[in-house]
C-alpha cells in the first residue's frame, strides 16, 4: 500500500520533546536529487559535517528521470568551441524574462554570473558535454549533441530585449540523459564523505522556542529517529505534483494535464515539512505545462487554433508557453493546422484529428464556426507570403502559407496527446536559500532549494527547459555553503 503523506503530521516540535538524538550532524539534507545532492557536496566541501537523507532506495529525485539539460550560459566551453558569444549581461536579461515577472533580481543575477564557474563544477564532477550544437527548434538534442535553443531566446516579446543565445546544455547520452547527469554527482557525494542514509523519511522539524531548526524528525527501518542540526537543515524533497490533493488546493487546472514529469517523491512532504515550521510558501499556482508538438520543426510552420479556429499565440514559441496558453486560455483545447509538406510523428504521440482536401471541409469535420478557419488560413496565408505576421509576430525562419493539400488537425487538446507537467511553488527563500516566514523574516537554520523551493523560476509561461536543473544545482550549492558557514547552535 502506498503511504499517502497527506495524513502525516509535520508541524515542527520542540528540542525538549526528543528523549535522544539518534545521529548528529551540523548541516542535514532532506533528499538526494541535483539540489539536495549539490547542497551536500558544498556542506561537506565548507568542513561541515554532514548528514544525507534520501526517502527512495537511492537518490537521483527527479533530475534522474529528466531529460538531462542543464541552462548554462555566459560562455561555457561549449558556447565557445560552438561559436556563439555570450555574456554574464546578456544572461541576466534572458534570465530575468525566463523567470518571470516575479523574477527575484539577486537570483537572477546570482545565476547568471555563477553560471560559467557552476558549468565547470558539473564538468569536474565527471558530467560530459559534447562540444556540438543542435539547430532548429527541438525540446532537446535526442543523440548525444549538447547545445539547443531550450526556451523562448529566438521568439517575439524575448529577441527584442536581448542579444539570443543558446544556453540548453544537454548531457552527452543519446535520448533521456538525466541519470547520466546525476550519476556522476551521486558518486561524487557517496565518497564525500557525508553520511548517507537511504530509505528515510523526514515527517517534521525540530524547531527551538525562537524559531531556529535544530534538526528533523525522521521515520527510517520503521522506527523514529531524532536527527540533530548542528548549524542547518537543507529541505531539497521536490515539488508536489504528485500530490492530488495539494493540485486541487493550489494549482486545480494542473490536475487536467495526463503526464506527470516528476519521480515518485514529488509528493510536496518536503514543503508541508517546512510549512510545518511557520514557513511561507509562494507561486503554489504555478507549473510548468509541455505539449510537444515539435520536433518536427516544421510544426513551426504551422498554426495552433483553438475551438474557434483562431490563432491564440506565435506558434515558434517554447512548449511551456504554448502548453499553459491551451491549459489556461484555450481549456485545454488546440489543434495544430499543418499542409502535406509540414506534417511529422510527434514525441508526445499526437493523434490526427482530420485529414481534409480544403480548409473549408477540415473546419466542418472539426466543428468550427462555420468561415473562422477559412478566414484564420487565409489571412495567416496572405501575410506568410509576404514574411510578415502582424498579429502574432512569428520568426520569418517559419513563415510559410498553408498550401499543400491534404490539410491536417494535429490533435493537440488534452484528450489527444501528452501534456506533461511539473510544479514551480514552493517554499519562500532568499537567494542564500534561506526559508522565509509570512512576515518574510529568515526563519533559522532553515534552507530550501529545488522544487522544494520557490526558486529562480516562477512562471511556465517564460520558462525555458533545463533552468529547474540548472536552478536545483546552483543554489542548492548556495544553500550547502551558506548553512555550513553558520554559527553552531551549542
Amino acid at each position: 500500500m502506498t503511504l499517502d503523506t497527506n495524513d502525516i503530521d509535520t508541524r515542527a516540535i520542540r528540542p525538549e520533546s526528543v528523549s535522544a538524538w539518534t545521529h548528529d550532524a551540523d548541516v542535514v539534507v532532506v533528499g538526494l536529487g541535483g539540489a539536495g545532492t549539490s547542497a551536500t557536496l558544498e556542506a561537506v566541501r565548507a568542513g561541515a559535517k554532514t548528514i544525507a537523507l534520501e526517502r527512495q532506495t537511492r537518490g537521483g529525485g527527479t533530475s534522474a528521470v529528466s531529460t538531462g539539460a542543464v541552462y548554462f550560459g555566459g560562455g561555457t566551453r561549449v558556447q565557445k568551441d560552438c561559436g556563439f558569444e555570450d555574456s554574464v549581461e546578456e544572461m541576466t536579461k534572458a534570465v530575468r524574462m525566463a523567470a518571470g515577472a516575479q523574477a527575484d533580481d539577486e537570483k537572477v543575477e546570482a545565476f547568471a554570473a555563477g553560471s560559467v564557474e557552476h558549468f565547470n563544477w558539473m564538468v569536474d564532477l565527471g558530467v560530459e558535454f559534447k562540444s556540438s550544437f543542435v539547430e532548429g527548434k527541438t525540446t532537446h538534442p535526442f543523440e548525444d549533441d549538447c547545445l539547443f535553443f531550450s526556451g523562448n531566446e529566438l521568439c517575439h516579446g524575448f529577441r527584442e530585449g536581448t542579444t539570443p543565445a543558446p544556453r540548453g546544455h544537454k548531457v552527452a547520452r543519446p535520448g533521456e540523459a538525466g541519470g547520466f547527469l546525476m550519476e556522476p554527482m551521486l558518486q561524487a557525494a557517496e565518497k564525500s564523505g557525508a553520511e548517507i542514509i537511504n530509505d528515510c523519511r523526514v515527517e517534521r522539524l525540530i524547531q527551538r522556542d525562537d524559531g531556529r531548526v535544530v534538526g528533523v524528525v525522521a521515520v527510517h527501518d520503521g522506527r523514529t529517529c531524532f536527527i540533530k542540526a548542528r548549524r542547518g537543515v537543507v529541505l531539497a524533497a521536490g515539488g508536489f505534483v504528485m500530490n492530488e490533493r495539494m493540485l486541487a488546493e493550489h494549482a486545480p487546472s494542473l490536475l487536467k494535464c495526463n503526464w506527470k514529469a516528476a519521480s515518485a517523491g514529488d509528493d510536496g512532504l518536503g514543503i508541508r515539512v517546512g510549512l510545518g515550521a511557520g514557513a511561507l510558501a509562494s507561486n503554489m499556482s504555478e507549473g510548468l505545462v509541455l505539449n510537444a508538438y515539435y520536433p518536427p520543426s516544421d510544426h513551426c510552420k504551422g498554426i495552433m487554433v483553438n475551438s474557434q479556429g483562431q490563432r491564440f499565440i506565435n506558434e515558434d514559441t517554447y512548449l511551456g508557453r504554448t502548453g499553459d496558453a491551451i491549459l489556461q486560455r484555450c481549456d485545454g483545447r488546440a489543434w495544430l493546422i499543418v499542409d502535406d509538406e509540414l506534417y511529422g510523428r510527434t514525441q508526445a504521440f499526437h493523434k490526427l484529428a482530420a485529414v481534409e482536401e480544403t480548409f473549408a471541409d477540415l473546419e466542418k469535420a472539426l466543428g468550427f464556426p462555420e468561415g473562422e478557419l477559412v478566414h484564420t488560413v487565409e489571412t495567416y496565408n496572405r501575410w506568410a507570403a509576404r514574411g510578415q505576421d502582424p498579429f502574432f509576430h512569428k520568426s520569418a525562419d517559419y513563415l510559410r502559407p498553408l498550401s499543400v493539400p491534404p490539410y491536417a488537425a494535429v490533435d493537440c487538446t488534452i484528450e489527444g496527446s501528452i501534456f506533461a507537467v511539473f510544479t514551480l511553488g514552493g517554499l519562500a527563500i532568499r537567494a542564500t536559500g534561506q526559508v522565509l516566514n509570512p512576515d518574510r523574516q529568515v526563519i533559522p537554520g532553515l534552507y530550501a532549494a529545488g522544487r522544494n523551493s520557490a526558486g529562480l523560476c516562477l512562471e511556465g509561461r517564460t520558462y525555458a527547459s533545463g533552468l529547474s536543473i540548472g536552478d536545483a544545482t546552483f543554489f542548492g550549492r548556495v544553500a550547502g555553503r551558506h548553512v555550513a558557514a553558520l554559527e553552531p547552535w551549542e
